[in-house]
Parts: structure tokens; C-alpha cells; sequence
């Protein structure tokens, strides 16, 4: 049954004691890319390294990253909150605290991690704070979930610079949240790669116009 989101969790996380009680055990959800035909579940190969983003909803967000060269493998999924193993709709109800977000998995010697963060940049509004476009809500809040302080280093320097253009641009100041990933639950199988298999689907993905600098 699908959970009503209620307008006090559109806009804040809820607390341990306001989540949801979520599972033990993971949902179900597919092990194969259906358009890379790589696995999207550990292990990986050797040398691959690993980001997660959230820029609104997962399912545009993901063809984003398969389409770039050196990407392995992406997948969709929740991050962020206190709930374990949400379902789409709890995450949807704002009373987990997740956001909807992609797994990339890549190359290094193939794609940087700094054109990896062009491309989250330019391809949503990170000046929006819980929503992006006509999507409202905790689960589309902009964030960068790095593996290491490398990553992280990086991934701030890069919001500085696209900070720096937007302002030129006259639009807004970022709000989006760079951590160290939290644990991250895989999503049902039927949003894996869901513009492949709905090449119709709903898409509400739009960047500002602003490119990044360099």
C-alpha cells in the first residue's frame, strides 16, 4: 500500500524515532545492466572505483552515467536515512530520509572523477534544496556520496567552481550535501535502468544552462 507523504516531511529529515521501522533483509531487486550487461552488485572489478549522486529522480539521473564512456556499471537506489531497506514507496512517503540516488561505478584511467561531477553538475539544479523542477521532496535533494576524503576534496573543489559560475549566471547559492556515503540500499528492480526498458518515461531532469568552468 502506498505511504502518504505528508507536507512535514517534505522538507526535513525525520528523526530515528519518526522513520519508518524499514527490514532486515534487502528488497529484491535485479543483478544485471540492461544496457551495459555489467553486474550492478559487488564485487567489481579490480581498479574501479565508486560515486554516488542524487539530482532528482533516479530514473534520469541513471541514464546520465551509463551513457559516458569508462562507466562499468550504475545502479539505483536510497541513501541518507535512517530507514533500512526502504521500498520506493516508504522512501516516497518522506518518512525514511532517503534520497533517490545512482551508484557509478568506473573506470579511472578512462573517466575522471572530475568529469564524472560535470556531469552531475550540469544535468539538475543543485540551487533548489528538497526538490528539483515539480519534484518536492526530501528523496530529490542534490548530494555528492564520496568513498574516501580524496573523493571529497575533490568534489568540493568542484562545487566552488560550478558556485563561482552559477553566480555569474545570476542564479542561486548551491545546497547541495557532500558526505562520506552512508549505507546504500539498491532499489526494486523495476526502476534498474528504467528509461531502457520505459523509453517514454517520465524524465523531469533540467540543468540551469550553466556549464562547469574548464
Amino acid at each position: 500500500m502506498f505511504l502518504q507523504r505528508t507536507s512535514e516531511y517534505k522538507t526535513r529529515i525525520p528523526t530515528n524515532e519518526e522513520a519508518l521501522p524499514g527490514r532486515d533483509e534487502p528488497i529484491s531487486t535485479s543483478s544485471t545492466h540492461s544496457v551495459l550487461g555489467t553486474p550492478i552488485k559487488p564485487p567489481f572489478p579490480d581498479g574501479m572505483q565508486q560515486l554516488i549522486v542524487g539530482l532528482g529522480c533516479f530514473w534520469g539521473a541513471e541514464r546520465c552515467f551509463w551513457q559516458v564512456p569508462g562507466v562499468y556499471t550504475t545502479a539505483v537506489g536510497y541513501i541518507g536515512g535512517p530507514t533500512p531497506n526502504p521500498t520506493y514507496d516508504e522512501v516516497c512517503s518522506g518518512r525514511t530520509g532517503h534520497n533517490e540516488v545512482v551508484l557509478v561505478v568506473f573506470d579511472p584511467e578512462q573517466v575522471s572523477l572530475e568529469q564524472l561531477l560535470k556531469v552531475f553538475w550540469e544535468s539538475h539544479d543543485p540551487t533548489q534544496g528538497m526538490q528539483q523542477g515539480n519534484d518536492t521532496g526530501t528523496q530529490y535533494r542534490s548530494g555528492i556520496y564520496v568513498t574516501d576524503m580524496a573523493q571529497r576534496a575533490k568534489a568540493e573543489v568542484s562545487k566552488i567552481h560550478f558556485a563561482n559560475a552559477l553566480e555569474d549566471a545570476g542564479k542561486g547559492g548551491i545546497t547541495t550535501e557532500i558526505l562520506i556515503a552512508p549505507e546504500f540500499y539498491y532499489a526494486e528492480a523495476y526502476h534498474q535502468q528504467y528509461l531502457d526498458k520505459n523509453p517514454g518515461g517520465y524524465c523531469g531532469l533540467g540543468g540551469t544552462g550553466v556549464c562547469m568552468p574548464g
